[in-house]
């Protein structure tokens, strides 16, 4: 019998200690696209993917930035996206921010190779321009359960600190029941001084992340506008559901728009991934949603978007669990105990 399912990428910040090794854990057998992937590296002066994930040793400094998170989350999720069980029917494919370029890839919409070059010349301008940073702040309780107002006021208050003289503060991703905000120094400043300490992390900075999402980004995007070409864009396989909740069909996609987006909108302007993850949910009710690793952490901001949309009669954090161990639907690849119910 037929699984379908919804294919979700994730995006910086999932590569980390427990991840190095990913490739050769779990890919061992895929070493000839990721040869491929280290041939391009290589024609840019940069370390191979299978040397960096093959390293001894991880350290913050330097597999946080994005000249090597990106291409190494984009090789992982990627290679898991090929590994499915033959029982599973993808019918549609979406991401988180970077994640976004992959699902461009896991669709068909670019080929492995030219995935991976849009990645990595993403990632490296990201961190060669490093404007600005981000921050991530929830504004659900520990049940899940919707706070409208707790949001609508946390908005109010970025716009505000944006207004301020010197100031740049904007909603960088709509994370379920999470906001990621960008902007300069003084507006993050700003932020973390007017909202109080939450689960004892909150408001938590982001480690090597520029101001992704938002207006700051506008000199990355011209340059990768300039660097990769529309012509590296066909039409995907699968349907994509994109940053704004809109779904790209097979057959029925505008290529040059499809670029348009990628190096334009999905850059400077926020990305509602709650709205991609809900678009999902209604438009295809698949029997699985499938997050692809590396790392785990994406499944809770998945499980939260739909807590948000009462899917499934879900309004809180005790409903989904009730679900979600009755018969998991959701599933981790980065989890071990569930990555078998996704490859079998």
């Amino acid at each position: 019998m037929t699984r379908t399912a919804v294919v979700i990428c994730p995006g910086r910040g999932t590569y980390n200690k427990p991840e190095l090794g990913y490739l050769h854990r779990h890919h061992a057998d895929r070493m000839e696209m990721l040869q491929g992937f280290d041939a391009i590296r290589a024609e840019a002066g940069q370390d191979a993917v299978t040397a960096l994930d093959g390293a001894a040793r991880y350290t913050v400094s330097r597999y946080s930035r994005g000249d090597v998170a990106s291409p190494l989350i984009y090789a992982a999720s990627l290679a898991d996206a090929q590994v499915l069980a033959d029982d599973i029917e993808v019918v549609a494919v979406t991401g988180n921010s970077m994640g976004w370029y992959i699902a461009l890839a896991a669709a068909g919409a670019l080929s492995p190779e030219n995935g991976f070059r849009v990645v990595n010349t993403m990632g490296t301008l990201m961190q060669e321009h490093l404007i600005g940073g981000q921050l991530v702040y929830p504004f659900v309780g520990d049940d899940w359960a919707d706070d409208v107002t707790r949001k609508a006021d946390l908005l109010a208050d970025v716009r505000g600190i944006n207004a301020m003289d010197g100031h740049d503060l904007a909603l960088s991703i709509d994370l379920g029941g999470m906001l990621v905000l960008a902007g300069n120094e003084k507006g993050l400043k700003a932020f973390e001084a007017s909202q109080p300490t939450v689960q004892d992390r909150f408001p938590m900075r982001l480690a090597n992340h520029a101001a992704f999402h938002t207006s700051l980004q506008a000199p990355v995007a011209a340059e990768g506008r300039a660097r990769l070409g529309a012509d590296l864009f066909g039409q995907p396989k699968q349907p994509l559901i994109d940053g704004r909740g809109k779904i790209w069909w097979p057959g029925a996609t505008d290529t040059e728009a499809l670029w348009d987006y990628t190096l334009g909108n999905q850059v400077t302007e926020a990305y509602d991934f709650t709205r991609a993850i809900q678009t999902a949910a209604h438009e295809f009710a698949p029997d699985l949603f499938i997050v692809t690793g590396p790392g785990a952490t994406l499944g809770g901001a998945v499980a939260q978007s739909l807590v948000l949309a009462d899917w499934g009669g879900m309004g809180d954090k005790a409903a989904f669990q009730a679900k979600q161990d009755a018969q998991p639907f959701l599933i981790a690849m980065g989890r071990d105990d569930q990555r078998v119910l996704a490859t079998g």
